[in-house]
């Protein structure tokens, strides 16, 4: 007996060794996975943010070509039209281009027909007509806008709400055009009602599919409860940054007939969505942010509607002696600035972990604001917690600030399957907030452990189009540190090269296996890496795609021979590239194929890849 005790001892010694190795092994598995899962977020967050920064610059070339080329210069009047529209127009125009009654619905129509003033039962029929993919009609799409805006310009700049034993609010994050997640958020939480209000914290619109019917929803619960369901303006609110994520391009998709007018209205309709909303005068929910400057007060007085797009302040109409209208940019200048100023950080703002408040040029527009702001801000307009979303999150939401900050993030998957879950808050008159987290997609829930981190071939893939993109200045970086032009260079001065060109903060020492395949004792075949890549198609594409949608301002897909001449004088500069204007009449007839005098997308982008192909040949 005693030698069986024995065995057993050594057997159960074995198996608790063998257990604990596997254990190990696990825990530096899951580990391994979870330093490659906050990679690929790292690398999908830098290039997102990469892309708004430079979105507004190009906004400000345009600002800067505006201000400076004379009255009667004709690429001033070709940009001119995207400016525009923060100029002041009477209600009497805008009531006669809501106009939706000579639109007639045909028998042939199948989808939901709505009546007015809207219900209820209205809605939930325009809820379950798109969640069988049906589209509306033109004329009820007008007939919503219309009274929409009509309501919307009678609401405070800040709606002030109050929530009680029996009635919480439920809060909701970006939403970016995924209509599944808001209708998984009506299944989990039910339809806003008197019984159950809501807050949308902006951010509806662009990068998915069905922002229009997102807004359609959310402005038919609106009409119907327009004390109970709030709408906060994000930064995607924006014609501007429209015609760059996709909103734009869905509407003239949809509506090829009405798309133009839809698009107008919906500009008018952003600029008088309100900027912020306050729970029980204790808890501040805003789309972006804050910053050191920020003051409820003057945010309460702000026109807010002359901010069609807040990437450039409105100028100031007046009238003359004659009845002309003036533009005048000098007015009161510091005015201006600040009330502007405090409209781009409620939208675009973020917190940072470090005390103090700076610019934000990671997205190129608002700032960075710290703990110690938070405590300033809310204490001084006795709040005690701020809600903003603007940011995707992993789980969804995110505290920071000691808790007094808090993301709430509703787009799930949104930069691939399984990338995200989305979250809503659910807030009693304790003002806690209770956060409930879903996930859209049934097959994201299915995955494997592993199938779950597979999106990171997604974000190497984008990343090593930013990498192609740069190719030219990444060669000058690396040739800095190759005196005797080797073509080689060590991982370390690599990753520094590359960090000092996209500045995108990421982690390159440990990305290098995954995006350079070889290696010779230590050092980066940086010649063999890059040959043989294109780099302007990559590079200009969203530029060049947003620029052609700003100059066929009939939206009509296609452009004239003489705008795209004056195209290519405005762009030389912002491109850097030189052409004369015989060669550029060359090329336009060389790539109009089929010679009927205009240029279509496609057409386009081909001009920009010819010439940067004859300028390197």
């Amino acid at each position: 007996m005693g030698c069986g005790m024995g065995k057993s001892s050594l057997q159960e010694k074995k198996s608790i060794r063998a257990a604990l190795l596997i254990q190990r092994w696990y825990r530096q598995y899951v580990a391994r996975l979870e330093m490659r899962r906050r990679c690929t977020w790292n690398i999908f967050q830098s290039i997102e943010y990469a892309g708004e920064q430079d979105q507004i610059k190009l906004y400000s070339f345009f600002g800067f070509l505006m201000d400076h080329f004379t009255p009667a210069s004709s690429e001033r009047n070709l940009i001119s039209h995207i400016f525009h529209e923060n100029e002041i127009c009477r209600d009497t125009e805008w009531e006669r281009y809501f106009c939706y009654k000579d639109i007639e619905v045909p028998d042939s129509y199948t989808g939901p027909h709505l009546t007015f003033p809207m219900t209820f039962c209205g809605v939930s029929k325009l809820v379950e007509a798109f969640k069988h993919k049906q589209q509306l009609h033109a004329r009820y799409v007008l007939q919503i806008l219309g009274e929409t805006w009509r309501l919307l310009r009678i609401l405070p700049n800040i709606n002030y709400v109050s929530v009680s034993q029996t009635k919480e609010i439920t809060i909701c994050g970006d939403l970016h055009g995924q209509l599944e997640d808001l209708l998984l958020i009506f299944y989990k939480n039910g339809l806003p009602s008197s019984e159950k209000p809501y807050i949308f914290n902006g951010d509806f619109v662009d990068r998915g599919k069905s922002s229009l019917e997102i807004l359609l929803i959310l402005f038919g619960f609106l009409l119907v409860y327009p004390n109970d369901l709030h709408l906060n303006r994000g930064n995607h609110e924006d014609h501007i940054v429209n015609l760059r994520y996709g909103f734009t391009k869905e509407i003239l998709g949809k509506y090829r007939v009405h798309g133009k007018k839809i698009l107008k209205l919906l500009q008018k309709i952003f600029s008088w969505l309100p900027l912020a909303t306050v729970i029980n005068d204790k808890v501040l929910v805003v789309h972006g942010g804050i910053s050191n400057s920020t003051d409820l007060c003057v945010v309460s007085r702000v026109d807010r509607h002359r901010y069609v797009s807040v990437l450039r302040p409105p100028k100031t109409v007046h009238q003359t002696l004659n009845g002309n209208k003036n533009e005048d940019d000098n007015g009161p200048a510091e005015g201006r600035s600040k009330t502007f100023t405090q409209i781009v950080n409620l939208l675009w703002s973020d917190p940072m972990p470090q005390n103090g408040c700076i610019s934000n040029e990671v997205r190129g527009g608002g700032c960075y604001w710290g703990p110690d702001v938070t405590e300033e801000v809310l204490g001084r307009h006795n709040l005690q917690l701020l809600i903003r979303s603007h940011e995707c999150k992993q789980d969804g939401y995110e505290f920071c600030h000691n808790r007094r900050v808090l993301t709430i993030f509703s787009a799930s998957n949104y930069y691939e399957v399984g990338s995200n879950r989305g979250a809503y808050i659910r807030m009693g008159t304790d003002l806690v907030p209770h956060l409930i987290q879903y996930q859209a997609s049934r097959t994201c829930r299915e995955l494997t452990l592993r199938q779950r981190y597979a999106h990171e071939l997604s974000a190497l893939r984008a990343l090593r189009e930013q990498l192609f993109v740069h190719k030219s200045d990444l060669i000058r970086a690396y040739q800095e540190f190759d005196p005797h032009h080797t073509g080689k260079i060590s991982m370390r001065h690599w990753a520094s090269a590359t960090e000092s060109v996209l500045k995108l903060g990421l982690p390159w020492r440990v990305l290098r296996s995954q995006l350079v395949s070889r290696t010779h004792y230590g050092m980066v075949d940086y010649q063999q890496w890059i040959k043989d890549i294109l780099e302007t198609m990559y590079r200009n594409h969203s530029n060049l795609e947003t620029i052609f949608r700003i100059i066929d301002t009939d939206h009509s897909g296609l452009i004239s021979l003489e705008e795209f001449r004056q195209t290519w004088k405005l762009l030389s500069s912002h491109l850097k590239m030189e052409i004369s204007d015989k060669a550029i009449a060359d090329l336009a007839h060389s790539i109009d194929f089929n010679k009927d005098g205009s240029i279509d997308i496609n057409e386009f982008m081909e001009a920009f890849r010819l010439v940067d192909l004859s300028a390197h040949s």
